[in-house]
Formats: structure tokens, sequence, C-alpha cells
């Protein structure tokens, strides 16, 4: 099983690029970048600004019942705010066609190598930060064994473009249920195959402290009054169970980024396993043939 990074390696490589360019030196830029469920970047770097390059973040379209505020996730800009702190400025409003626009400061990076990578892996985890913004409020609040005074009864949060995972917080747990879709009808197949698969995997026995997963073909009684559109689901849905041993410390981030991307995940795995038979069966009929 292979899990995603929350960096942007283009993201990432471009910023580290630009950041090794002497900063008297005038050099302009212009990326426009796409990364999966459609969310977009944009990375601009003018002549007559050297100490400065913007980064613009576009998100999917949400959902109906998904928890924005303005064109933003539930507390995305506190969460930029508190993860950038004076490197970046959030400019309102954004660029035109996106959701988020920073000004980084490219002379208040630090000058050690390794510490200068770090911050700016954190600038390319940017799509974490705004997206897991009101998921990672959720479970901080899990952690200290309350629930956060934001959230609903059921609350709707955007993961792929206007598709939504719902979260039912509870003081001693956060129940996460993901409806599962799949555009082709072979994906779905294999999907629902790997997502039961899945559920089975959990009850092995180096797999006792990870979070309890359920796959059902119908709706779990949590999502009663939530609309048909948003139920509609080929491939079942799958519930996680986290509890505040999940989110401790650094397992906070990790399990905000894995349940963040948990339908690319499983999208990622559905194709693989697709050109794994597919190169099988091109092998079996080559050996036929001779």
């Amino acid at each position: 099983m292979i899990l995603m990074q929350p960096q942007a390696r283009a993201v990432l490589q471009i910023l580290v690029n630009r950041s090794r360019v002497k900063q008297e030196k005038p050099l302009e830029i212009d990326f426009h970048l796409v990364e999966f469920n459609d969310v977009r970047y944009h990375i601009l770097s003018v002549a007559k600004e050297p100490h400065y390059m913007t980064l613009s973040l576009g998100l999917p379209l949400p959902a109906p019942e998904t928890v924005f505020s303005g064109d933003l996730p539930l507390g995305a800009v506190e969460a930029v705010r508190g993860a950038y702190g004076s490197l970046a400025q959030v400019k309102e409003p954004p660029e035109m066609g996106y959701n988020l626009t920073l000004r980084i400061d490219l002379s208040q990076l630090p000058a050690d190598e390794e510490d200068c990578l770090q911050v700016l892996t954190k600038f390319a985890s940017v799509r974490s930060v705004v997206l897991g913004a009101p998921l990672r409020e959720i479970l901080k609040h899990l952690a200290m064994n309350t629930v956060s005074p934001d959230a609903d009864r059921l609350t709707a949060l955007m993961h792929r473009p206007r598709e939504s995972f719902f979260l039912v917080p509870q003081a001693d747990k956060v129940t996460v249920i993901f409806p599962m879709r799949f555009k082709d009808a072979n994906d779905a197949v294999l999907a629902t195959s790997f997502l039961q698969e899945f559920m089975e995997a959990r009850r092995t026995g180096g797999l006792n402290t990870a979070p309890p997963c359920l796959w059902s073909s119908n709706p779990p009684a949590e999502l009663q009054g939530v609309s048909g559109l948003a139920l509609d689901a080929n491939c079942g849905f799958v519930s996680f169970v986290i509890f505040a041993r999940h989110v401790e410390g650094d397992k906070l981030e990790r399990t905000v980024w894995n349940l963040s991307t948990f339908h690319a995940y499983v999208s990622y795995h559905v194709k693989c396993a697709k050109a794994f038979m597919h190169t099988r069966m091109r092998r079996r009929v080559e050996s036929l043939i001779r």
C-alpha cells in the first residue's frame, strides 16, 4: 500500500529552485499546476519584487451540504496564519479564479538549507492546511475529550469536486463516513472488493490499534436526514471510528491527511490493480501465441 504525501512535489520543486536564486537577481516565474481532485496552484514571481512570491490555491466546487466560510473551508484562514505566521501574508481578495493567495516573503526564509526545506515543504502542503482545517479542529478537540463548539451533530466536509464525507463528532470518538463513488463500472467493482478486504484486514493481529473500519452497501444510521444526492454511492459506505489515541501528538496531521485523501488512496490502488491485471493478461496472451 502506498500513502500519498501532503506536499505537492511539483510545487515544492519550484519553490526550492526559486529560493536558491539570489534575491538581488531579478527572476520571473509563472507556473500553473493541477493536482488530483481538481486542486489548482498558481506560482508567480515578478522581477520588480525579487523578495516576494505569490502562491495561489484553487479548490474544486463544493457540494451544497459542505461547511464553507466564504470561499474556504471553515477555519482555513486561521489555520493558514497559524501555519505560516510572518512568512506569508494572506492577500484579500485572492487572485481571480482561486480561493486563497499567499504572498511569501523570501527574505524571511531560514539561511540553513535543511530548515529552509522544511519551511518550503510546509508551503507545498498548503492543500492539507486549507482542506484539513475543519477536520483538524474537530480532531484537536477529540484529543482533549471534548466536542468543538462549532461542530454540528453531523458535519459535511469537502474532499472531491461536488462530493463530501461526513463526521459525527463526540467527546470520546469521531465517526468518519465516506460515500464511495466511481464513474467507471469496472472501477466500481474493483473498489467494492478492495473496500471489503480493507475492512477484513483490520481484524488481523498487527492492526489491533488501527481505527475500526466498517463497510456497508446501505447508508449508516448516522446519515439519516442527509439529502439523497449526497448518499448516491455505487460502492457503498466506509466508516472509520477515530479515538483520541489516533490523534495524539504527531499523529494528528497524518490522520487529517489520510482521511482527507482516502478516496484518492482507494482510486490509486484500483488503478494499480487494473494495470497489474492487464499486464498479466498481456503476458498470458503472449505465452499462448508462442
